[in-house]
């Protein structure tokens, strides 16, 4: 079965952005009818999303915040 592609907004790509993968699977799903290259741009943007996500977790669980003593914070 055969869609008629219409072109869809950009702003769809914020969705991806926003919220990762969840946000990519979504918009996928929305707009996978209408514009299908553009709803596998989203899928594609909220797996790169998801994956900055999870190196920035991998390098925060490297820092010890608690007992840096620059903070000066009385725990």
């Amino acid at each position: 079965m055969s869609y008629p592609q219409k072109s869809r907004k950009n702003t769809w790509l914020l969705l991806p952005i926003l919220f990762g993968m969840i946000g990519g699977i979504i918009a996928y799903i929305v707009i996978r009818k209408d514009d299908p290259r553009k709803a596998k741009n989203c899928l594609y943007v909220g797996i790169i999303m998801m994956g900055i996500g999870i190196i920035l977790n991998i390098m925060l669980l490297g820092t010890n915040v608690m007992l840096n003593p620059g903070f000066n914070v009385n725990v």
